[in-house]
């Protein structure tokens, strides 16, 4: 397993999109830092870069990599290696590279620039959303063979997380406005690992303050040592459960 990962690691640094990669969030971060004026502010806007900018690219490339390594992975069936180590060897290959690349490109900067709690939030949240959106991906990538119709239904999947889902969220809670609707906010946020983890930056941030009773149910719940390992619970079963539906669906596909 060891050595698929590694042939997947060097076959993806040769590709020399995941330097790309590096080189443009490395620039960003720096960038948005200096132009900030405060820790706080390059915090803030690099927390909006994290949330839109490395799903999408997780998801793209990552679904992008898992066809085009469709005959490699056919070579190694036909090998007696178990279909489920080839399958997470390609997942770990594929999202340590992902995460090496956001270390470097903005954990850095932040160590830099806004070393603290808020800061290691920050890049804890970015590694989830890597795994999570890459493991998204590989689901989406198993569900068809048609590789148009397997980037497609990832860019949808990454739309839903990042745009349309606060969109129902909003719907919902002006239709029910005048219910108590705090837990219900708190459970919507569960569901989207997006939202999850700009609540826990931002409650860091101290904008909790200007979410209103809202803000203060998040606070009293994430605030404590409890809250933050429950919320890393939560993004950690975002990870398993597509990858582990993912691999089921890959052991009973004919390659």
């Amino acid at each position: 397993m060891n050595k698929i990962i590694k042939y997947v690691l060097y076959d993806i640094v040769r590709s020399k999109i995941v330097v790309a990669y590096t080189l443009f969030l490395l620039l960003l971060s720096i960038g948005l830092f200096n132009l900030g004026g405060s820790p706080d502010k390059g915090l803030l806007s690099l927390l909006n870069l994290v949330l839109l900018t490395v799903p999408l690219i997780s998801i793209v490339f990552a679904t992008t990599h898992f066809y085009n390594s469709y005959e490699f992975m056919e070579l190694l069936v036909s090998q007696p290696i178990r279909r489920s180590r080839i399958f997470l060897s390609e997942y770990w290959g594929v999202s340590l590279s992902l995460s090496a690349a956001f270390l470097l490109g903005v954990g850095v900067p932040v160590l830099l620039f806004a070393p603290g709690a808020t800061g290691l939030y920050l890049v804890l949240t970015g590694l989830f959303v890597t795994f999570i959106f890459v493991a998204l991906a590989f689901l989406a990538s198993v569900i068809t063979r048609d590789k148009a119709k397997g980037i497609g239904i990832a860019l949808l999947l990454w739309f839903y997380f990042a745009l349309i889902y606060d969109g129902i969220v909003l719907l919902i809670l002006y239709s029910f406005g005048d219910y108590p609707l705090e837990y219900a906010t708190l459970a919507l946020t569960a569901l989207n690992p997006v939202d999850l983890g700009r609540v826990m930056v931002l409650l860091n941030l101290d904008v909790s303050a200007m979410m209103g009773y809202t803000g203060a149910l998040y606070k009293s719940i994430f605030g404590s040592a409890w809250g933050v390992g429950i919320a890393f619970l939560v993004l950690l079963l975002w990870v398993l459960v597509p990858l582990l539906t993912s691999r089921r669906v890959f052991q009973k596909r004919d390659i």
